[in-house]
């Protein structure tokens, strides 16, 4: 109110004042700026937080105004990326030099209860339920889940024989760890331990893996069995 009121006492003052002025123009066309509006996504582990400027073409906010893209209501959404570290991360812009992984999945909950992440996974971020001040969506709170990760650069050591990752899947190396489990490692033999076995095949049940089999591995998901060959 303070700059309509303003305008028009100009407007007053100009035509008492000067007789060939026919009239002033209201401020109402105003040009909107540059169009860059702000999407303040906020959330975190282990306490950190993570402000973001909205995306090109933006429009300046107001009340219930839809998010710009990759600034949601999740925080560590598909598609958006970490920081490096798997303990203490923060959620930043996939084009910063700071970007390290991508989320390929995005999960409530534990891991250990929920659905599994894709084969290729990296590796898995834990994100412990927090309730900040503020968070991206505005109410507060940022839920126990987890994100699958793939990172932005190679080594990729959830790719079959890459030695790493949450699951162990066809074309994995494993070694003998005793009392009866396996781990994975590097079919190139990079790890720190020997490859002495290579799942070679998935399957349903024991029974349909091939003569050559050696060792049977827990893999998880609709084929469970993992046929192992020794190397």
């Amino acid at each position: 109110m303070r700059e309509r009121w303003t305008v028009g006492v100009f407007c007053a003052l100009a035509a008492l004042c000067a007789a060939l002025l026919t009239g002033c123009q209201s401020p109402s066309g105003l040009a909107g700026g540059d169009g860059g509006g702000n999407g303040n996504g906020n959330g975190g582990v282990n306490g950190g937080t993570t402000g973001r400027l909205g995306g090109e073409g933006a429009s300046g906010s107001a009340p219930g105004a839809v998010r710009p893209s990759g600034y949601g209501a999740v925080f560590l959404a598909i598609d958006e990326c970490s920081s490096f570290g798997t303990v203490s991360f923060t959620e930043v812009p996939c084009g910063s030099e700071r970007a390290a992984a991508r989320v390929v999945a995005r999960e409530d909950g534990r891991a250990e209860d929920g659905p599994p992440c894709p084969a290729t996974t990296d590796f898995v971020l834990h994100i412990s339920e927090q309730r900040p001040s503020a968070d991206e969506d505005g109410d507060g709170t940022v839920p126990q889940g987890y994100a699958c990760m793939r990172k932005l650069q190679p080594p990729h050591p959830g790719d079959p024989g890459g030695g790493g990752g949450p699951r162990t899947i066809v074309g994995d190396c494993v070694y003998d760890a005793g009392s009866g489990k396996v781990r994975e490692t590097a079919c190139d033999g990079t790890g720190k331990k020997k490859p002495q076995f290579e799942v070679v095949e998935a399957v349903a049940a024991r029974a349909d893996c091939p003569a050559s089999t050696a060792l049977y591995v827990r893999l998880g998901g609709e084929r469970p069995v993992g046929c192992a060959r020794p190397l």
